[in-house]
């Protein structure tokens, strides 16, 4: 899920999840005798705990726009990914857990009250995870996976993706920064690279299919790097009306040590990819059942068992069928499953675009128009409206044979750095007219960057912490909106493509615990959810991979999007004519990103508050 140009918000706070530092923050504004401190005022706590943590993701601080002034030394760093650094983000954590458990029993505010709740499970869940004897951890985000580098994971994607797209070069001093961060890479890989190592050792090692893609795009990376390439070019692009040698420097650091480590991380993953075999799931590897059952419980925020999201994905597929059924019947398609009508209609030449420039072009400029109609329906829909600051970009080519689909999420705090849907263009056979509508609702307006706009108006601890539960199950009931806001009036194949897409996150809970709690192969899972879903094996393909580096993410879209669903049908029945759409909505995005159990809560204030008006 990458390019180089701007990170999303939400894939910025994914490095927190290989991040750590030193306990005490360069420039940091609250004093650390606050943090933890017995009595303190809460507000001030969580302010200390969210920069303690951009102190270990330093990365993050530069995609929000806030690595300024005091805090300015966080521009030059990069995250340590070294297992120092794991262990130093866990200390800080539990450190942390003690400061919030203080505040248990005080009078506090409800806003404030539930950023010490979203605290306390991103954190106590997170200290799970690090008890786990491999692996990277999100704490409070999506991306986690046993594995430390592989296709869709690692320095050798996020790094040169951050330096070209987020980090800002608009002075010498920007430039400095720059070449500061691309110095330090070299030991961001090597960090890696031990911890990689040590995971070989211990038997964890990825699939051989997985390890063949890492192993192609990190070929791709090193030559790049070997000719001075991309971050050299990002840089040299970026400083035109900047004095200063900064091509030779950029080009030292990258054709030398910037490449030596990459070089180093490459011919580890050969290697393990001699002892590799090819199956799919967690449970191939040591203490795999434990770790795909906390990966299950941090992915939903729930304490589902794989068999319960395996039988609830059966169920909403087969609900979602019979709502597929006769809308197909109606355009002429009535013989054969839901899944073989859906790969012939998407195999309708007048649903498909060219597979050339001509094509993506196609892509990107439907994506915007259905983005530019979600605009004018808003107001229906959400009482208090934000910008929806948002560019649509293609992915880079060399990152796309990894990558989904496509990807979203909102821009800096400030807004210069606008909100970002990336999508993959790598084969135009990935998307379908009748599937983008969709997809723009849920990667950009009113899905993540929407979402992600209300998060960076909350206190900064709120604007870090997000559960992908909460953040994907948004992003569906986006699309949702889209189609009860009107946006397949008149247009029964464009709700086809609407009612796909919610029924391919019902696959995914089926082929996520098929992988990895029923021991499916990769080929079964392809073939399965491509029959099923009517989705072609060039698009599930890459999403199974991605299922097998991240255990138990895919599973939280579609128990977050019911969820969604059901505490408004709680709201609807509790408040009967008092209920308005919008003030739901606001009371669910405004209320921030949080665990589902919290999430209910806050549906809860808004229904006793709408009680009393």
């Amino acid at each position: 899920m990458k390019t180089p140009a701007t990170l999303s918000r939400r894939h910025a706070m994914a490095l927190l999840g290989g991040a750590a530092a030193t306990l005490t923050l360069d420039g940091c504004a609250t004093p650390s005798s606050r943090f933890g401190t017995p009595g303190g005022d809460a507000d001030a706590f969580l302010d200390a705990v969210a920069w303690k943590l951009l102190g270990m993701g330093p990365e993050g601080a530069t995609s929000l726009g806030v690595d300024t002034g005091i805090h300015a030394g966080l521009r030059s760093r990069l995250a340590d990914r070294s297992p120092k650094g794991q262990a130093a983000m866990a200390t800080m954590l539990r450190d942390a857990l003690k400061g919030a458990h203080r505040f248990r029993g005080m009078p506090l505010s409800p806003d404030t009250r539930t950023s010490l709740d979203v605290v306390e499970s991103a954190f106590s869940t997170a200290l799970d995870g690090f008890a786990l004897p491999y692996g990277d951890v999100a704490v409070g985000g999506w991306r986690n996976t046993p594995y430390v580098v592989i296709q869709n994971v690692g320095a050798y994607l996020d790094t040169p993706r951050f330096l070209d797209g987020d980090h800002p070069v608009k002075s010498a001093a920007d430039a400095e920064a720059y070449l500061a961060r691309l110095a330090a890479m070299p030991a961001q890989l090597d960090g890696e690279l031990t911890r990689l190592k040590a995971a070989g050792r211990m038997g964890v090692i990825a699939p051989s299919f997985l390890l063949d893609k890492a192993i192609a795009q990190m070929a791709l990376t090193l030559a790049d790097a070997a000719r001075g390439g991309d971050l050299v070019q990002s840089l040299v692009r970026r400083t035109s009306t900047i004095p200063g040698d900064w091509q030779r420097r950029a080009h030292a650091l990258t054709v030398g040590p910037v490449a030596a480590a990459l070089s180093r991380q490459l011919a580890e993953l050969k290697a393990q990819r001699g002892k590799a075999s090819d199956a799919a799931g967690i449970w191939a590897r040591p203490h795999g059942d434990e770790w795909y059952a906390w990966g299950l419980r941090a992915s939903t925020t729930t304490r589902r068992t794989p068999e319960e999201v395996h039988a609830m994905g059966l169920d909403q597929l087969a609900q979602l069928h019979g709502r597929m059924d006769p809308i197909l019947r109606k355009l002429g398609y009535a013989s054969g499953s839901v899944g073989e009508r859906m790969t012939a209609l998407g195999k309708d030449p007048r649903f498909q675009f060219p597979n050339n420039d001509k094509g993506r072009a196609e892509i990107i400029a439907l994506m915007q128009s259905r983005i530019d109609f979600m605009r004018t329906r808003l107001p229906l829909a959400f009482r208090t409206l934000v910008r929806g600051n948002l560019e649509i970009r293609r992915l880079p080519p060399a990152e796309e044979p990894g990558a989904p689909g496509a990807y979203g999420g909102a821009g800096s705090i400030d807004g210069s750095v606008p909100g970002k849907i990336w999508i993959n263009l790598g084969s135009t056979d990935l998307h379908s007219r009748y599937s983008l509508p969709t997809l723009a609702f849920h990667e950009g307006i009113p899905g993540h960057v929407w979402q992600g706009e209300y998060a960076n108006r909350l206190p900064l601890i709120r604007t870090l912490l997000a559960f992908n539960a909460y953040s994907e199950g948004w992003a569906l009931y986006a699309e949702t909106l889209g189609d009860e806001l009107g946006s397949y009036d008149g247009d029964p194949v464009g709700q086809l493509g609407y009612l796909q897409s919610i029924a391919f996150r019902a696959c995914r809970l089926v082929v996520d615990t098929g992988l990895h709690a029923k021991r499916w192969t990769r080929d079964q899972a392809v073939q399965w959810f491509s029959t099923t879903n009517g989705s072609s094996v060039s698009e599930v393909a890459p999403e199974v991979d991605r299922y097998c580096s991240w255990p138990g993410q895919a599973c939280g879209y579609k128990v977050g999007h019911s969820e969604i669903l059901a505490q408004r049908e709680r709201a609807k029945t509790a408040l009967g004519a008092r209920y308005d759409l919008r003030d739901f909505d606001d009371a669910v995005v405004g209320g921030g990103n949080v665990p589902l159990d919290v999430l209910a809560r806050n549906v809860t204030r808004y229904i006793d508050t709408a009680r009393t008006r």
